[in-house]
């Protein structure tokens, strides 16, 4: 990393807001090789469909609490009485099939988890264990989804998963780093080395 003030870092286009600066420099992008984490990131993507990634930002404390840490086997047991209380949570997104979701993906988790070892193991498979490194010059020229996030996004919707289309599937990959689709312009691009700025 570089030695310069916060604000004169070259940083991806979206990244404006404190919130969002703040998780584009520490997060996105980052190889994430946590099964607690990578539920954490599944669960946060398929809540943020129709919405801002802010808004899921700025819940996502409460997500944390709400969902038990994002502890699968914990959120597998989920009673229906307990997502009637979620549902009355305004922290979280108050979407009944989010939360019916969350707990059926927790089981599909679980399950894969047993299957393959870890879902770490599993989900990295998708992209040869090794982040895919692209050098776009502008946001625009980022996709929105890839033959990998079809693929992977088939694949978890045919062992149960909800909330999972390509796209999600396709944030999710940039967001556990995956892919890493930070701006070439952007310090925390993984060809910019210190002594070369930002």
């Amino acid at each position: 990393m570089t030695s310069q003030p916060i604000d004169q870092l070259n940083r991806c286009e979206w990244a404006r807001t404190p919130l969002s600066i703040a998780y584009h420099d520490a997060e996105w992008g980052r190889p994430v090789h946590d099964d607690h984490l990578l539920f954490e990131f599944i669960v946060l993507e398929g809540a943020q469909a129709g919405l801002s990634w802010e808004t899921i930002l700025k819940k996502r404390e409460t997500y944390r609490e709400a969902f038990a840490g994002f502890d699968p086997a914990r959120v597998a047991r989920f009673t229906p009485s307990r997502i009637g209380r979620l549902l009355q949570n305004p922290g979280i997104v108050r979407n009944r099939l989010k939360i019916e979701s969350t707990v059926r993906n927790a089981k599909a988790f679980i399950t894969v988890q047993r299957e393959v070892g870890s879902f770490d193991a599993y989900v990295w498979g998708w992209v040869g264990g090794a982040p895919r490194v692209n050098r776009w010059r502008a946001l625009e020229q980022v996709p929105a989804r890839t033959p990998e996030s079809d693929a992977l996004s088939r694949d978890l919707l045919r062992r149960g998963f909800r909330f999972v289309g390509p796209t999600i599937c396709y944030a999710f990959m940039q967001a556990v780093g995956m892919v890493s689709d930070h701006t070439i312009d952007c310090f925390r691009h993984p060809d910019v080395r210190p002594s070369e700025g930002g």
